[in-house]
């Protein structure tokens, strides 16, 4: 069985890459070969899948995108049992949806100028291309937001929209060697043991709410914020911030990790994870963090803030965005008895749930799928 992927860009450590390596790997364990199309690849390849980058002309981003999709419905026509898209784009058997829907950010959070924009346009049409009453794409959804919005946009079938259950590594959750971990960790980033750890993971630092976190940092009473820690993980421009926190004077307690492999260790390690994402289709992190015991403040704009009410496990700030009540939030939980509690209750929480199966789910329904069509 052969299946075609095809996504813009890849690079290390973001949610969508690290959700498509999982899907690689179960596809490796049930012996299918895999072809992933993109127009570029940063970061080292998968040697289990082929990686063919496609150029693509063109000055404007928008061009560039055309030319890709013209490019690889000529590489991909007839040519496998089924085509698997990481973004929204035209001739998709299936799409894994870990975006939000574009239309509702389009014609209820933006201008009618906004929408007029080629950028807008294009994502409009190729989001249709997927989505569309007339269109046979079947959607992989993270999230039961994501299917309200998409539905009442586009009115799509709900056999075409499948909700998934998350996928994020069993090794992410806390074992019972967790306390040593952690003070190993600590002990690795000079942390004191009556010191806060306070922790951000994610790429793209706007899109994840990175200069509202230092504000509420900023933000906290000066003998808890001396004894307070923030760390970022994340691939992105990191200047700007570090520039925010010197303005803010807490510079000297902010650190910024390009990307980082000991994300297992990082969370066992710290004391809140702090993730007020301006928008965000699920936010795999938030999910980490809650297996690990580590309690989580979050915003409701994010897909799986719905696991942190669920679980116990810490604190969603609502919509509309007060940074003010945040920065109250935030103070609050370094400060409360409540973390371990929050703490035991995550634990729990990834021991009974399903949080692991999405790559294998993904994988059964594509094989089914490409069975269908086969017969």
């Amino acid at each position: 069985m052969k299946f075609a992927i095809v996504l813009y860009s890849y690079f290390p450590f973001g949610g969508l890459q690290q959700d498509l390596l999982k899907i690689l790997q179960a596809c490796r364990a049930r012996k299918i070969d895999v072809t992933i199309f993109c127009m570029e690849w940063e970061g080292e390849k998968p040697l289990y899948a082929n990686i063919v980058i496609l150029p693509c002309q063109g000055y404007a981003k928008t061009a560039k995108r055309e030319y890709f999709v013209e490019k690889m419905l000529e590489k991909t026509l007839d040519k496998y049992d089924l085509v698997l898209g990481f973004n929204k784009m035209p001739g998709l058997d299936y799409y894994y949806a870990a975006d939000y829907c574009f239309a509702e950010k389009a014609r209820n959070e933006r201008s009618f100028l906004y929408r007029l924009t080629s950028r807008a346009k294009q994502y409009l049409e190729f989001e249709e291309a997927v989505f569309g009453k007339d269109q046979e794409t079947v959607s992989l959804l993270l999230t039961p937001q994501q299917k309200e919005e998409f539905t009442r946009h586009y009115q799509t079938d709900s056999d075409r929209l499948i909700l998934l259950p998350p996928g994020i590594k069993k090794d992410r959750m806390a074992g019972i060697d967790a306390p040593i971990k952690r003070r190993q960790m600590r002990h690795e980033l000079s942390i004191l043991p009556d010191d806060l750890l306070l922790l951000q993971i994610g790429s793209s630092f706007k899109t994840k709410g990175l200069n509202r976190s230092l504000l509420a940092f900023a933000a906290l009473p000066l003998e808890l914020r001396k004894r307070t820690w923030f760390f970022v993980v994340g691939k992105d421009a990191p200047d700007k911030y570090i520039k925010e926190a010197q303005r803010l004077g807490v510079a000297r307690h902010f650190k910024i990790i390009n990307g980082s492999s000991q994300v297992p260790e990082l969370l066992l390690a710290a004391d809140l994870l702090i993730h007020p994402s301006l928008k965000e289709s699920a936010g795999m992190v938030i999910l980490e963090a809650i297996v690990a015991g580590l309690p989580v403040l979050t915003t409701s704009s994010c897909g799986y803030a719905f696991h942190v009410e669920k679980a116990q496990a810490g604190i969603v700030c609502p919509m509309p965005f007060e940074q003010e009540y945040f920065n109250k939030q935030l103070e609050t939980m370094l400060l409360s008895d409540n973390r371990s509690t929050w703490k035991a209750n995550g634990i729990a929480y990834g021991q009974e749930q399903d949080l692991y199966s999405m790559p294998q789910t993904v994988v059964n329904l594509l094989v089914q799928a490409a069975q269908s069509y086969s017969q």
